[in-house]
């Protein structure tokens, strides 16, 4: 993880967002500590424009998705914010629609995406997580929908998200108790890939992230695509035998090979 925070980016239209690009990886980091990296309209609108610049950008070949302050990863919406952005049935459907977009947008990127979760991932943190391709916490993050408490409805696509990673029964047991799960639950539901000591999640995500991103793009890419069509009732199968055969058909096929016969790290370069 990045050892201090970057600057504020104008071009976001606010602070409690940020980005920061290194050695391949993106960073969007939600930064509102102060609640608990609660989010506002502006931050769902920030995190639109992160993820469309880093998709834009092929210098970036995997996303890390975090949470400023330690104490959570995002604790969902910011209930502060409601009277101005939730008060009426129109702000209530403009917020839906932005925050689909940015849901949408996660769940839909090409790239891998990774969670780097601590502290609470509560509510809009969890499905924002689930949209991600990998979920890594520490020992005390927790976990939790509270939507049972707040009269709130989910959509489809949410719920399907969570129950292609959890299962139908757990996905249940979050909507219906609208508990606080701790990491170990959250292990045992598949909810996450991997729970880590407080004090190692920066160097798991590390190495995560950075392996990630010095292995072949095209090989990556290629098998998040393919496993996405994989859960589909019909799969596209003529989708996926292209980008197999992209993949022999590459530079990067024949620099794999040949940096495995000299016995050195490869240098892939996404073509």
């Amino acid at each position: 993880m990045p050892d201090a925070l970057p600057p504020p980016n104008p071009a976001l239209g606010t602070d409690k967002m940020l980005l920061r690009k290194e050695g391949g990886v993106g960073w969007m980091i939600f930064n509102n500590p102060e609640r608990h990296n609660a989010v506002s309209m502006e931050m769902w609108v920030a995190a639109e424009r992160i993820l469309a610049d880093f998709a834009a950008d092929p210098a970036i070949r995997v996303v890390v998705v975090t949470g400023a302050g330690g104490k959570a990863f995002v604790s969902g919406a910011d209930i502060s914010k409601f009277e101005s952005e939730r008060s009426s049935k129109e702000a209530v459907d403009a917020y839906q629609v932005q925050t689909a977009k940015v849901y949408d947008a996660l769940a839909d990127f090409t790239k891998p995406t990774v969670a780097a979760i601590r502290g609470h991932c509560i509510g809009g943190g969890s499905a924002l997580a689930v949209c991600c391709d990998m979920r890594i916490c520490t020992e005390r993050s927790s976990f939790g929908i509270p939507a049972a408490k707040l009269g709130l409805g989910y959509p489809l696509k949410g719920i399907r998200r969570l129950v292609e990673i959890v299962g139908p029964s757990f996905a249940k047991e979050l909507f219906f108790t609208a508990k606080r799960f701790s990491a170990e639950d959250a292990r045992v539901m598949g909810l996450v890939n991997r729970v880590v000591p407080d004090d190692a999640l920066e160097a798991t995500i590390g190495d995560y992230a950075s392996t990630i991103a010095g292995n072949a793009p095209l090989t990556v890419d290629s098998v998040k695509a393919i496993v996405r069509e994989a859960l589909k009732p019909e799969p596209d199968e003529a989708l996926c035998a292209r980008l197999v055969a992209e993949c022999f058909a590459s530079e990067d096929y024949i620099e794999g090979r040949r940096a495995f016969m000299e016995k050195r790290p490869p240098q892939f370069q996404g073509r």
